[in-house]
C-alpha cells in the first residue's frame, strides 16, 4: 500500500482528476510533492511533501539531506563570515526538522523553533500568528533570549513557501524588537502565485533589509473555480466510515520500552535553543543510542519506522538515520500530526492511511485528537514511538491512545522517551527597590485622588502625536510598535457629542448593570477586598465604577491603579514590582473595559509568567475581569453582549484626560513605569466625570437584576469558546488581509480603529441598531464604507487599510487599492 517518491503513479493523481487542480513547475516538483484533502474553510487541497518526513514516511537519509543541502546553499550564499554570525529559526510543527537540518548544514549556527506548547517559568522573547493553519499561536521561548537580539542573519525555514504570509509576518514581528540587516528565507519548495512573486522585494524595501530565498524546487498550484465546494463535498462523501483506529486498537497493548539514554546536557530539539556545543555532544551519542534502538528490534524485522511526534522532529530523525546506517533493515521515518486530513486508498493519492488518537501532552488547547499517516498498511515489521517526557503519559498508553492504534497495524511496538528540556532558572540582575508611588489626579488626570492611582511616567511635555497615516506606515511595515507614539487626539463634532449623550442616556443602567455583575463576581470568586489593576487606558473607567459599587453597595473602599500593558512587549514589570511590594498578588484583579480577539488576555498570562520566572514572584493571576466579554476569552464578565460602551466612543475626553500608554526605549528606562500624557488643555471637553456619574447614578435601580445574574452565572458553564478569535481568522482570510492583527473586533475596537488607526471598511451586523450610530457617523466622516453583514458575533468588526498586505483582494475578489 505505501506510497512514495518512487511509485509509478503520481501521488496526486487523485486530486488532480478529480478536482482540476494542476501542480506546474520543476521537473522534481512531482517528485517532491503529492495532493490530498482536508476539511478546510480556507483551502481544500494539501500539499503533502514526500521528503519532510511529516506525513509520508521515508528515508531519514533522504530527509535529512534535503534540509542539509538546503543549510549548505544558505552558507554558500551568506559567505563564511556571515554563516558563522547566522541564527536559524524553523516553524513549528512540521518544519522543526527540516529547520534543525538546515540548521545543521549552514554549520556553527545556534537553532530555535517556534512552539505551541506554552512552558511555564520560560519567558517568551516573541510571538506570531499563523492564519491559515488550523493551530496558529506561535511561541518563541529561547533559554537566551540574546539567541534573537544579535545582528547577524536571521534564517527562517518552513516546509513550504506560497503566499510568504506567515513567514513575513515572523520577520515584522521580530524586526520591530531585534532589527537587523540581512533575513534568508528557506523551504523546501516556493509555491508561491504569480500575484505573490513581487511582494517579497517589495517588504525587503519597506523594512530596509535584505531578503534572500533559497528553495529546492519551485512551482504554483493551478486551482479551477469552485474548487473549494468541491473539494469540501468530496471530504464529507469520503469521511463517512473512514475514521480508523479505534476499532482496531489492541485494549492492554504494551510496548517495549527502550532506555537510549538520552545525553542529560542535550535538549531534546530547539523548543529553548540548540547549539553548536549541543550538537557536537548529540553527535558523539548517537551511535550507541541507535544501538540499543537496533537491540530492541526483533531478529526478523526488515522493515521498521521511526515514528516521531509532532514538533519532536529532529532527534528522532537522527536516531532514525543513524539506525538505518547501521543495520540491514529497510528503516523510514515520518511524525504523528495535528493536522487533519482525508485518507483514500488508492495509489495516486498522497495519504493511504490514517490512524487518529487522542492528544497525549496535555496540549495548551484542550483534548483533541491527533494523527499518523500511511503507517496502517504499510507492512511495517516494527514501529519504534519516539516522543519526548512530557507526552509520555495515560493517555499516551490508553486503549485508544497512539500505542494501541500502532499494536493494531504491526507486530512490535518499541517506545522510546527523550527528556523534555527546560530551561533552568537565570541570575536576574537586581533591581531597585524605590520605584515611585503612583501619579494621582489633580496633578495626573481629572479622576479624583482616590479613584485611581496612575503606575505610569508622567510624558505630558513631550511631543509623542504623530499623523495617523504615518503612524500606520511605520506600524504596518515594521518601522515602529505602536506604542512608540500616540495619534493625534481626535476632537468630536457638535454632532458627535451629541450622539455621544444620548447614548450614555441610553444605556447608563446597562452599564451599571454589568458594572455590577463583574464586580460581584470578583468579590464572590476572587477575594472579598480585591485590589483592582486596570489595564490602561480602557480599562481604567470600567476599575473606576467597579470601585464605585463596592463602595456603594459594600461599605468597601478598595485600591485601584491604572498600569500599562502593551501587545508584543508585555505589561510593565516596573509596575508589577511596586505591586508585589505593596499588595499580596493572590488579591490582585486586573481589569479592562471589554475583549475584542483576546489579544490582550493572551498577552497579559504570557507576561505574568515571565514575570514570576524573572521575579521569582508567583500568586498573580492571569484572569481578566472585563465589563463585556464579546470575545468570549475570559470567566469573569459582566455580559457577552457587544453593545455600545460610551467610554469607547472617545479617547483621553472619557478616560481623565490621559493618552493611551507609550514604550519607547528613549523615553522609558529600565527603572521607569511606561509613559503617558495628561491632556490638561482639553479640560474644557472632558466628560470622564459625567460618564462616571451617568452609569453610578444606576446602581441602585439594578441591584436586584444585578443579583439574579449572578446568581445565574456563578451556578452555570462559563469556560472560554474563543469564539471571537476564530470568527477573526475567518474575515481575516475572507477579506484577504492575512494578518489577524488589522482585524479589530467588536463596537469598542471598531472605535478604536476610526479614531486613531487608517480605517479600510467597516462590517456591521445588519440587526445592530442604534449601537452602531456613532460607529456609521465616524465612518462617514472618514469616508469609509460600512458593509452590512447578516451573520456575525460582533455587533460590528473595523478592518484597518492592509496597505502592506500586497496582493490582498476584497470580498469581491478584486485586488484591495493602496
Amino acid at each position: 500500500m505505501q506510497g512514495n517518491v518512487n511509485d509509478v503513479v503520481w501521488s496526486g493523481t487523485w486530486v488532480a482528476q478529480r478536482l482540476g487542480v494542476e501542480l506546474e513547475g520543476d521537473e522534481k516538483l512531482h517528485d517532491l510533492l503529492g495532493l490530498a484533502l482536508r476539511r478546510n474553510p480556507k483551502r481544500a487541497h494539501l500539499l503533502v511533501s514526500n521528503v519532510l518526513g511529516k506525513h509520508v514516511p521515508q528515508s531519514p537519509a533522504v530527509v535529512y539531506g534535503h534540509g542539509f543541502a538546503l543549510g549548505e546553499r544558505v552558507r554558500e550564499l551568506l559567505g563564511a563570515d556571515e554563516a558563522g554570525r547566522a541564527v536559524v529559526l524553523g516553524y513549528a510543527e512540521t518544519a522543526t526538522g527540516l529547520g534543525h537540518s538546515v540548521a545543521d548544514g549552514v554549520g556553527l549556527a545556534p537553532y530555535l523553533h517556534s512552539t505551541r506548547r506554552s512552558v511555564p517559568g520560560v519567558a517568551q522573547a516573541g510571538g506570531f500568528e499563523e492564519s491559515h493553519s488550523h493551530a496558529t499561536s506561535h511561541l518563541l521561548l529561547p533559554e537566551d533570549p540574546a539567541l534573537l537580539a544579535g545582528d547577524g542573519p536571521l534564517v527562517l525555514v518552513d516546509d513550504e513557501f506560497s503566499t510568504g504570509n506567515t513567514v513575513l509576518n515572523t520577520i515584522r514581528a521580530l524586526h520591530g524588537r531585534y532589527p537587523r540587516e540581512r533575513y534568508v528565507i528557506v523551504a523546501l519548495v516556493d509555491m508561491r502565485s504569480a500575484a505573490d512573486q513581487g511582494r517579497l522585494d517589495e517588504f525587503a524595501r519597506e523594512i530596509d533589509a535584505r531578503v534572500d530565498l533559497v528553495t529546492a524546487a519551485s512551482g504554483t498550484v493551478r486551482l479551477p473555480d469552485g474548487v473549494l465546494q468541491k473539494g469540501q463535498e468530496l471530504v464529507a462523501a469520503y469521511e463517512q466510515g473512514q475514521r480508523q483506529g479505534g476499532a482496531a486498537a489492541q485494549a492492554g497493548a504494551v510496548a517495549t520500552r527502550i532506555d537510549l539514554q538520552w545525553p542529560q546536557d542535550v535538549p531534546d530539539g530547539g523548543r529553548h535553543g540548540f547549539t553548536p556545543a549541543h550538537r557536537e555532544r548529540l553527535e558523539r551519542a548517537l551511535p550507541a543510542m541507535a544501538e540499543r534502538l537496533a537491540a530492541a528490534l526483533p531478529a526478523d524485522a526488515r522493515r521498521v519506522l521511526v515514528l516521531g511526534f509532532e514538533e519532536l522532529m529532529y532527534a528522532p530523525l537522527r536516531l532514525a538515520e543513524e539506525l538505518e546506517r547501521t543495520t540491514d533493515a529497510e528503516v523510514r521515518y515520518s511524525t504523528t500530526t495535528r493536522s487533519p486530513v482525508l485518507a483514500v486508498d488508492d495509489p495516486g493519492y498522497a495519504i493511504r492511511s490514517r490512524l487518529v488518537f487522542p492528544a497525549h501532552d496535555d496540549p495548551d488547547d484542550g483534548p483533541g485528537e491527533r494523527y499518523a499517516y500511511n503507517v496502517a498498511g504499510a507492512g511495517f515489521d516494527a514501529v519504534v514511538a519516539v516522543v519526548d517526557s512530557a507526552a509520555d503519559t495515560p493517555a499516551l498508553h490508553a486503549a485508544d491512545g497512539l500505542l494501541a492504534q500502532l499494536a493494531a497495524h504491526t507486530s512490535h511496538v518499541l517506545l522510546a522517551v527523550v527528556p523534555s528540556y527546560v530551561p533552568g532558572p537565570r541570575s536576574v540582575p537586581e533591581r531597585p527597590s524605590m520605584l515611585p508611588e503612583p501619579l494621582r489626579g489633580p496633578a495626573f488626570s481629572s479622576y479624583a485622588p482616590e479613584e485611581v492611582g496612575w503606575l505610569l511616567r508622567d510624558l505630558s511635555d513631550v511631543r509623542l502625536e504623530a499623523p495617523t497615516e504615518e503612524r500606520e506606515e511605520a506600524i504596518q511595515s515594521g518601522g515602529a510598535h505602536y506604542a512608540e507614539s500616540l495619534p493625534v487626539e481626535y476632537q468630536p463634532s457638535p454632532e458627535y457629542q451629541e450622539l455621544f449623550h444620548a447614548a450614555l442616556e441610553a444605556s447608563a443602567a446597562r452599564i451599571a448593570q454589568a458594572v455590577g455583575v463583574v464586580t460581584e463576581t470578583v468579590l464572590a470568586e476572587r477575594s472579598p477586598r480585591p485590589v483592582l489593576v486596570s489595564l490602561a487606558r480602557a480599562g481604567t473607567p470600567v476599575g473606576v465604577l467597579m470601585r464605585r459599587w463596592a463602595q456603594h453597595r459594600r461599605g468597601l473602599d478598595l485600591h485601584h491603579y491604572a498600569v500599562s500593558i502593551v501587545r508584543g512587549r508585555g505589561i510593565d514589570a516596573n509596575a508589577l514590582r511596586w505591586l508585589a511590594d505593596r499588595h499580596d498578588p493572590a488579591d490582585i484583579v486586573f481589569v479592562d473595559g471589554w475583549t475584542g480577539k483576546g489579544a490582550i488576555t493572551r498577552e497579559l498570562a504570557q507576561a505574568l509568567v515571565e514575570f514570576e520566572k524573572a521575579e521569582g514572584v508567583s500568586g498573580f493571576d492571569p484572569e481578566i475581569a472585563v465589563l463585556a466579554d464579546p470575545g468570549s476569552c475570559v470567566r469573569t464578565y459582566g455580559t457577552r453582549e457587544d453593545f455600545l460602551i460610551p467610554s469607547a466612543c472617545l479617547n483621553s475626553t472619557v478616560s481623565g484626560l490621559i493618552s493611551r500608554t507609550v514604550l519607547r526605549a528613549d523615553l522609558v528606562g529600565p527603572d521607569d513605569y511606561h509613559g503617558a500624557k495628561f491632556y490638561r488643555e482639553l479640560a474644557d471637553a472632558d466628560v470622564s466625570g459625567a460618564f462616571l456619574d451617568a452609569v453610578a447614578a444606576c446602581f441602585d435601580e439594578v441591584a436586584d437584576a444585578v443579583d439574579a445574574q449572578v446568581k445565574e452565572l456563578l451556578s452555570g458553564d462559563r469556560a472560554p469558546t474563543w469564539e471571537g478569535w476564530a470568527a477573526v481568522e475567518r474575515i481575516s482570510e475572507e477579506y484577504g488581509i492575512h494578518d489577524v492583527n488589522l482585524v479589530k473586533p467588536g463596537v469598542g475596537e471598531t472605535t478604536r480603529v476610526l479614531l486613531r488607526r487608517v480605517p479600510w471598511k467597516i462590517l456591521a451586523h445588519s440587526g445592530a441598531g442604534s449601537d452602531l450610530d456613532h460607529v456609521r457617523l465616524l465612518a462617514e466622516q472618514r469616508g469609509v464604507p460600512v458593509e452590512e453583514v447578516a451573520e456575525l458575533p460582533y455587533s460590528c468588526v473595523g478592518l484597518i487599510h492592509p496597505k502592506y498586505t500586497r496582493g490582498a483582494t476584497g470580498a469581491d475578489g478584486k485586488a484591495v487599492s493602496n
